[in-house]
């Protein structure tokens, strides 16, 4: 079990952290070639042996450490609060500038939009009307914040917001705006060496507070059905998520979320990575960037987006949707 731990913590050091955050690069690494953190994390669900959720527990319990001595110490010294905040918390990285790599897809039905996003978090993805964008080459629009995009030329960049008239998040442990424990948390959960991601994520919760999109704790997989009957008939429903389904392990399970998602005649936009759903990723005769997420609407790969929002690479018809 430790072996496949440390090899796994190498993938996220090779293939996520590098180039991105040299500090998660290097605790990564020390933690594949420690065996008494290995040990420790052998000892909890597989689950909750992700990189990114011992990092940020260990963050929110220490504060950053500055390299991996003081990760080990920190570790060491407040091991038992550590394994508690594991157990008690998920990976809920709430990363409001990923709306703009999905407006491109919101903004395409002439019609209001009635949102559900599955593994909400703490709404903030579910607000893409109350930011502002600032595509390359193209003016910017909205208030702030304003989230910076690249798009390729082939990108149906928007100009306005779409018109949302009614949103809902589903999340197995909705995390609320208005609580300072959660949102410590959401912090922790950005990486360090990306202080801009903080200062957005810090003016997205202050737009969330001022008032908060509805979330209901639920399970994607069974409770779909119950909240879309909600949603305004004469509204089109838009069901999306970014970087959930991958904590979905099981393909049957995926499969079945895929068709209640079908069954409900919604706007399927999902953003993943590739391996989530390898029969859209082989429909994609475009190289794949270095950890791209594939955005795909109604099971119909449109671009490579980046995993935080900053960029977005269109290959498909500009219009993928009806107006």
């Amino acid at each position: 079990m430790s072996d496949v731990i440390a090899r796994r913590f190498r993938r996220f050091a090779d293939l996520e952290a590098k180039g991105h955050s040299a500090l998660y690069e290097a605790l990564a690494v020390g933690v594949s070639e420690d065996r008494a953190i290995l040990d420790f994390l052998s000892e909890l669900p597989e689950a909750k042996q992700q990189p990114n959720l011992l990092l940020a527990a260990l963050r929110f319990v220490c504060g950053t450490p500055t390299d991996w001595p003081d990760f080990v110490a920190g570790f060491h010294e407040r091991k038992s609060e550590i394994r508690d905040r594991i157990l008690r918390c998920r990976t809920q990285t709430n990363e409001p500038a990923r709306c703009a790599v999905l407006l491109p897809v919101f903004a395409q039905p002439r019609r209001d939009l009635a949102l559900i996003e599955a593994g909400a978090s703490a709404g903030l993805c579910l607000l893409p009307d109350r930011y502002g964008y600032h595509y390359d080459g193209h003016a910017p629009f909205g208030p702030e914040p304003r989230f910076p995009c690249r798009a390729t030329a082939a990108t149906p960049v928007p100009a306005a917001h779409p018109s949302v008239v009614w949103r809902a998040g589903l999340d197995l442990n909705p995390l609320d705006a208005r609580n300072a424990d959660d949102m410590a948390w959401l912090e922790a959960l950005v990486w360090p060496d990306q202080p801009s991601r903080i200062q957005r994520l810090r003016a997205a919760i202050a737009v969330a507070q001022a008032d908060p999109p509805r979330l209901v704790m639920g399970n994607l997989l069974t409770d779909l059905p119950a909240l879309a009957a909600e949603a305004p008939r004469d509204a089109a429903l838009v069901i999306y998520h970014t970087a959930v389904l991958a904590y979905v392990a099981d393909p049957a399970a995926r499969a079945r979320f895929v068709r209640t998602v079908t069954d409900l005649n919604a706007i399927w936009i999902s953003n993943e990575v590739p391996g989530v759903f390898p029969e859209i990723a082989a429909k994609v005769s475009v190289a794949r960037p270095t950890g791209a997420f594939l955005l795909a609407v109604n099971g119909e790969p449109v671009a490579w987006t980046d995993p935080h929002g900053a960029w977005i690479d269109w290959f498909a018809d500009p219009c993928i949707l009806p107006p």
